[in-house]
């Protein structure tokens, strides 16, 4: 029997802090319930594109992003429930630490108000490779540090020998918390990573499966995974609605194609389904491959990625460099978000772009990071001026504009600026924005492809 998706057993995997091997842990424990015939429902909180690359690999099924911040707190449960429709199980992967959230908004947007919401319990991942004792101190706080937080169970990681698990489970035996896992170190499941993070499943595939492989072994052999599923089975009931995209019917269907491949690797699931349920047919394309934009094209949104990496290859694309110039140029709807704004400007690290802003982009040493509060600074084929949207901006690039476009975004935090490029049927900039957030920014940039 199909579990409803607001009773779906759920687990949260968190930790005391980042590097402590969640993603490890998260990602096995989706392969290794997968790999008994499960239908895993899997979901990482925060804005992070990369990881869900992994879970979908582990599970076979889309990875979420659960964003109290960018979508709202309210929209955690009903987007949970979305993606777990149909599945026996979910793992929700934390972000940072447990109670690690948006800069100066105490819980907001943190592993903590995200299992909150979703009555899940958590399962805390602590690396244990320096210390033994010690551990019962670190587990007995962040489990009485919210007594709103269920800490259900302790896997230990990265232990050195036997009599170092003895000397843990001695420490953790008083607890209260059960140990519910034992991870000894294995380099061989770690994945590379470089500036922004972890490489993305779409660069290295095959290494990318032998890995997910490797972590569910060690979580198979290191994790008690029935009382890992008693314990989600024991998450609370949700009273939310199911988020569904909303449908507009009628008109006809525009080409909305939307740039993938190892390039462009980063979106959200639901934006996809939002331009389907507006009226779009939505066709990805490659950057990288293709030498002209699906046929029919009317719009085109080109999201997050790694451009600085293959920029020799997107430069030597000029036939899809020209035809996507051809269409800006035309008025038709473009959507660019950080790595789609790096595409369209004129230069990226001296090699040449789409040349559809007059800006040249470069590699800089300073990460740029956080979430922003934003403004629509005047009218596009995104939103109307005035319309208030949260995005987050992860980069080490920077761009340098030119003349003859407005600014996209009045942005707040971290200090008052403008940012981004409106051009015609042009919307480019840094931020990352959720769609589910403000539904009407998919309605209107279909509207526009139909009527430009």
């Amino acid at each position: 029997m199909v579990n409803p998706p607001s009773s779906v057993p759920r687990l949260v995997v968190a930790a005391p802090s980042s590097g402590s091997g969640k993603t490890t842990v998260a990602t096995g424990l989706m392969a290794a319930f997968a790999a008994r015939g499960l239908a895993v429902s899997p979901h990482k909180v925060g804005p992070d594109y990369i990881d869900p690359g992994y879970h979908a690999l582990a599970t076979g099924r889309v990875g979420r992003n659960l964003d109290a911040y960018l979508c709202g707190p309210e929209l955690v449960a009903p987007l949970f429930a979305h993606g777990a429709r149909g599945c026996d199980l979910a793992v929700v992967e934390g972000v940072m630490g447990l109670y690690d959230g948006a800069a100066g908004e105490g819980e907001l947007a943190s592993t903590a108000q995200v299992a909150k919401l979703l009555r899940a319990p958590v399962v805390l991942v602590v690396d244990a490779s320096s210390q033994s004792r010690s551990v019962a101190a670190l587990v007995h706080g962040f489990a009485s540090w919210d007594p709103r937080v269920r800490i259900g169970g302790v896997i230990l990681n990265k232990v050195g020998s036997d009599r170092h698990e003895a000397l843990l489970r001695e420490a953790l035996d008083s607890s209260g918390v059960p140990v519910l896992g034992v991870l000894r170190r294995a380099p061989q499941v770690d994945t590379p990573s470089r500036h922004l993070g972890l490489v993305p499943v779409a660069e290295r595939r095959g290494a990318a499966v032998e890995a997910v492989a490797a972590m569910a072994a060690q979580v198979e052999a290191g994790c008690d995974l029935e009382a890992l599923a008693g314990l989600a089975r024991g998450a609370g009931p949700l009273s939310c609605e199911e988020w569904e995209p909303p449908v507009v019917s009628g008109g006809t269907r525009p080409v909305v194609a939307v740039a993938g491949g190892a390039a462009f690797t980063f979106s959200y699931a639901e934006h996809a389904e939002l331009l389907t349920a507006a009226g779009a047919e939505v066709v990805t394309f490659d950057p990288l491959r293709d030498e002209a934009l699906p046929e029919g094209t009317a719009g085109l949104v080109i999201g997050g990625g790694f451009p600085e990496v293959y920029a020799g290859e997107l430069s030597a694309n000029e036939p899809l460099r020209g035809a996507v110039g051809e269409l800006a140029r035309s008025g038709a709807p473009v959507a660019a978000e950080c790595a789609g704004l790096l595409y369209l400007c004129r230069e990226l690290d001296g090699q040449p772009m789409c040349g559809v802003l007059d800006a040249s982009a470069r590699m800089s040493e300073r990460l740029t990071l956080g979430y922003r509060d934003a403004v629509a600074v005047g009218d596009s084929v995104l939103a109307p001026a005035g319309t208030r949207m949260r995005g987050h901006e992860f980069h080490r690039t920077v761009v340098e504009p030119g003349a003859g476009a407005a600014p996209a975004w009045g942005v707040r935090a971290p200090e008052r600026r403008v940012e981004g490029f409106v051009q015609r049927g042009v919307h480019a900039s840094y931020l990352h924005t959720h769609w589910a957030s403000e539904p009407g920014v998919a309605r209107r940039f279909v509207e526009r492809c139909r009527t430009s």
